[in-house]
């Protein structure tokens, strides 16, 4: 029965690789806008448990951005519908809530194969990278405002080669929160299957005054 449910994944990889993915253990850290979008794409996939970080609660301005939530959802821990949207469309995915900040979470002493930044200020994103050393794991960065969004999947660099500050993000367009999501999930996705992953690549990602969709990409200097 699993297996048919995955049947467009098997064709893709084989009964092997999905099978392994149940022994795969992820952290998503924040459940707003890119962490709704990366549970819908990586909570149906088959990875084992997915660990799901976030102290906030729902808000009427999230809902248009924040994939996983609907009206009706004002003043629930995001982390907790994030968990059943995931429960609900996958019941071989085991979804577990931390109504927390990342550093109480990084006290648990958890086992994870892989942490998948879902945050929105530098500073917390400062600490994942802190930790990801200390425990020796990657993690996949990921930003969004305006129209432009950032990804890398950061192995041997480090996240200190940008400027940490408190500096809140602007406006977002939704569309760009669920493309950039979409590109996190995908490197995660390819890791976790044991698929080849360009890491230590930051790529930006912009839509030009003409409406072009811009990539850039710079290879980040290793520790």
């Amino acid at each position: 029965m699993m297996l048919e449910y995955f049947n467009r994944q098997v064709q893709l990889w084989g009964e092997d690789i999905q099978l392994s993915l149940q022994e795969k253990k992820i952290a998503i850290i924040g459940c707003g806008g890119l962490g709704s979008s990366l549970a819908f794409a990586l909570g149906a996939s088959g990875i084992g448990e997915i660990h799901l970080i976030d102290f906030d609660e729902v808000s009427v301005h999230n809902i248009h951005r924040q994939i996983a939530f609907k009206v009706g959802d004002e003043g629930k821990f995001k982390s907790a519908v994030v968990r059943q949207s995931i429960q609900d469309r996958c019941p071989y995915v085991k979804a577990i809530e931390h109504n927390c900040d990342f550093e109480s979470f990084s006290k648990k002493g958890i086992e994870l194969d892989l942490i998948i930044d879902a945050t929105d200020n530098l500073p917390v994103r400062s600490k994942i990278n802190s930790y990801a050393q200390k425990i020796n794991k990657p993690w996949v960065y990921g930003s969004v405002e305006e129209f432009n969004g950032q990804v890398c999947f950061f192995e041997n660099s480090s996240f200190d080669v940008f400027k940490v500050s408190d500096k809140k993000p602007g406006g977002i367009a939704a569309p760009i929160v669920m493309h950039i999501a979409s590109l996190q999930a995908n490197l995660a996705l390819r890791y976790l299957a044991g698929l080849s992953v360009k890491k230590d690549y930051l790529y930006y990602l912009f839509f030009n005054d003409e409406g072009e969709l811009v990539t850039q990409k710079f290879g980040l200097p290793t520790t």
